[in-house]
């Protein structure tokens, strides 16, 4: 392999970026025409326009990206996470353009990719799996369901993912006006209307599981990410270990993920999703079926590059060390650092007229921006990652206070200040919180 051709943007194309130049191989990005200035193609050894800013036309234009590929003699594709990084037919047709997949067989995509015969396929492989229906074929079977499981409910987009295409109801007025409203949000988001129904389990935890898994049938867990600080169903702040679990809850889940990847013949790197309730019971969600945004958790905590085993298994390597070699060091916070109003969380695009971001031991900063950069209003306003690690977590806690005060971003409104306040919530401090804790934070 001697040329990648990354087809995604943002901070996750830097990062991506970097251990391929780091193992010697050329990098090709690709690119909108609203992102011609942005640091990820100046970054890349090469860069190619490849259509106009909506997505449709340039990110998801699988035509475009392919004669890319074609033009430059790129030797593998990483799809990063979004855009087509989950979109088996995409993955096929880079594989029958001769190229590497940096990323599971389009078959187990597709498995997984639909959230119902995901849910099938678990509970089948003895994985909890919350309770709930399967498609569903119209709103009178939603509410004969909804009245059997008990509400609070969720309709949830079958082919979803991102928070996206989901909705909670309380009670059957509820339902019936979701309803055609996520499924005509599945149908613009996902190319696919179907929706399904999930009992509404709160409070809850999000936890989940990283694995990878090689070619010859072995698959390891590197432990767990809790992902329950949230706003839109959507991940804020990431950490691991997950804080306030039992040893025997966290041994649970572990080996239910492992199940998970073995009953679908999973390889690569990927996640398993649970939801964890009061009782310290779990239930799957979904596996993702690629690189997530939250991955440097767990690699500031194990001294793993989960991007560089990501491209050694596409080749069919195997992995040269076992459960057993993996012990979990220290703890490490992530921050997700967005363009967008801290109060209302509607995005801010604009100019970013300063950038500042701090450094020093413990540290790292995976940032798609820089000053001078347009935050466009077309893409997700994420602006970068901020990773905060140390021997325990009290003393990230603490560092993160001192780190997140430090940073610096203006020209744009960013959700900094909900960051510097969250982590001084006592739930948040003592570890016990769960996806409704930011709602519980009032800035000023």
């Amino acid at each position: 392999m001697q040329k990648v051709l990354i087809a995604n943007r943002g901070e996750i194309a830097c990062r991506i970026m970097r251990t391929c130049q780091a193992r010697g191989w050329k990098t090709v990005a690709v690119y909108s025409e609203a992102d011609q200035m942005m640091p990820f193609v100046e970054m890349a050894d090469e860069a190619i326009c490849i259509g106009p800013t909506p997505v449709a036309k340039s990110y998801l234009n699988q035509e475009a990206i392919l004669d890319a590929a074609k033009r430059v003699q790129a030797d593998a594709l990483h799809p990063g996470y979004g855009f087509l990084s989950e979109n088996a037919s995409f993955a096929k047709r880079v594989q029958e353009a001769g190229l590497l997949w940096i990323g599971p067989e389009p078959v187990v995509i597709r498995l997984m990719g639909d959230k119902v015969t995901a849910r099938a396929t678990m509970l089948e492989a003895g994985v909890p799996i919350v309770p709930g229906t399967g498609e569903l074929a119209s709103l009178e079977e939603a509410c004969q369901a909804a009245k059997e499981i008990g509400y609070p409910v969720m309709v949830k987009a079958s082919a979803g993912g991102g928070g996206i295409g989901m909705q909670v109801c309380q009670d059957e007025a509820a339902l019936r006006q979701a309803y055609a409203t996520i499924q005509a949000k599945a149908r613009a988001y996902f190319g696919d209307a179907s929706v399904y129904i999930e009992k509404w389990i709160s409070p809850s935890r999000h936890v989940e599981v990283q694995i990878v898994a090689d070619t010859g049938g072995k698959v390891l867990h590197l432990f767990e990410r809790d992902c329950s600080v949230q706003r839109r169903n959507q991940k804020v702040i990431e950490e691991s270990l997950a804080p306030s679990l039992s040893r025997e809850l966290r041994k649970r889940m572990h080996e239910s993920a492992v199940a998970a990847a073995q009953a679908v013949r999973y390889t690569g790197v990927g996640t398993v999703e649970f939801l964890v309730g009061p009782d310290e019971s779990f239930y799957f969600l979904e596996m993702n079926t690629r690189l997530q945004v939250e991955h440097p958790v767990t690699e500031m905590i194990t001294g793993l590059d989960l991007v560089a085993i990501q491209c050694d298994l596409a080749r069919g390597e195997t992995l040269s060390f076992g459960q057993e070699d993996i012990l979990p060091q220290g703890h490490a916070i992530e921050y997700r650092i967005y363009a967008e109003d801290p109060v209302t969380f509607y995005p801010s695009p604009g100019t970013i007229t300063a950038f500042e971001a701090p450094t020093g031991e413990g540290i790292r900063v995976d940032a798609g921006v820089k000053a001078g950069t347009m935050v466009s209003p077309y893409y997700d306003p994420l602006l970068a990652k901020c990773i905060v690690s140390g021997s325990n977590r009290e003393e990230v806690l603490a560092k993160s206070r001192e780190v997140l005060q430090a940073f610096k971003v203006e020209g744009i409104k960013t959700n900094l200040p909900l960051l510097r306040q969250l982590v001084q919530a006592p739930a948040f401090v003592v570890g016990q919180y769960d996806t409704q804790v930011l709602s519980q934070i009032k800035l000023g």
